[in-house]
């Protein structure tokens, strides 16, 4: 399966310059893949994170990334003109998967901290992507950053069922759909993607509990990439497998061995963090020409 094709789509493909890009929780530095699948050129990348085990994918795959460390200690007149500021801020608190804490999570207020520096560097463009949420914590996101999200399920451009929500000033039109399904991904038959089950049949062995339920899709999608690798399952003929790292690159529109530097503990960890390239990729596509 190939990745979108944006250089048949976009007038501006490979005719826009951004000098300066800051990425903040950049992670293994998605961000970049989707500057490059969108043909979007950049002098200088600087990418704010703490995790060691992404900022080596990052470099490695990057090796020019200036990375700056956490986002609390980033100081605007430290850094040059911002043409373009992205993050995909800790999402624990606001996920309707998780606890919902919502702002009481020290996680989720580091969207303070993506707010300071927009409101500082006041960059030409920007991007926010978050989780599935209460509609009451969507509103008070929106109302902070004068804008209202839009909803994409990275399922138009994946063979994943990930629906997020993005926040951004650049106007953009929804992808239109690819009908990728997780079997052209992950070359399995359609059959094999499964039922709908209350749990694996050999939970014990894949260290799961009774109580974790675990569903299957029948509408071609796999479910969303999670960061436990236990729970990204295929159902197959004779019981359940986890889905391997380059099976979630692939979900992901991440490249093949993106992610090989490090332990496969670490690559499910990034890549159920991480985002869907290809969904970055459209939206930073409609920047219009320098």
């Amino acid at each position: 399966m190939k990745n979108v094709d944006l250089k048949n789509e976009n007038p501006n493909f490979g005719n826009v310059l951004l000098p300066a890009v800051l990425s903040l929780f950049d992670g293994m530095s998605c961000g970049q893949i989707a500057l490059e699948r969108a043909g979007i050129k950049y002098n200088e990348y600087y990418a704010s994170e703490i995790d060691k085990h992404a900022i080596r994918v990052a470099v490695n795959n990057y090796p020019k990334t200036k990375q700056i460390g956490s986002v609390t200690e980033v100081i605007a007149e430290n850094l040059p003109k911002i043409e373009l500021l992205m993050g995909g801020s800790p999402c624990q608190g606001f996920s309707t998967a998780g606890k919902e804490l919502n702002f009481n999570d020290e996680r989720s207020k580091l969207f303070f901290e993506f707010v300071r520096l927009k409101n500082e560097l006041n960059p030409k463009y920007w991007l926010l992507e978050n989780v599935s949420m209460k509609k009451e914590f969507r509103d008070i996101i929106s109302k902070i950053l004068g804008y209202e999200p839009t909803m994409i399920n990275s399922s138009l451009l994946s063979g994943q069922n990930r629906p997020r929500y993005y926040w951004t000033n650049i106007s953009f039109n929804l992808p239109n759909d690819k009908k990728i399904s997780a079997s052209d991904v992950l070359k399995i038959p359609d059959a094999k993607i499964g039922q709908p089950q209350p749990y694996p049949r050999n939970y014990k062995e894949l260290g799961l509990k009774r109580f974790e339920r675990i569903e299957y899709r029948t509408d071609g999608k796999s479910n969303a990439i999670i960061t436990n690798s236990k729970k990204n399952l295929l159902k197959l003929d004779d019981g359940y497998r986890k889905l391997t790292p380059n099976e979630c690159e692939k979900l992901q529109t991440v490249p093949l061995n993106y992610t090989n530097c490090v332990n496969d503990i670490q690559r499910y960890r990034m890549l159920g963090n991480g985002w869907t390239v290809d969904v970055i990729a459209h939206i930073l596509s409609f920047i219009p020409q320098s």
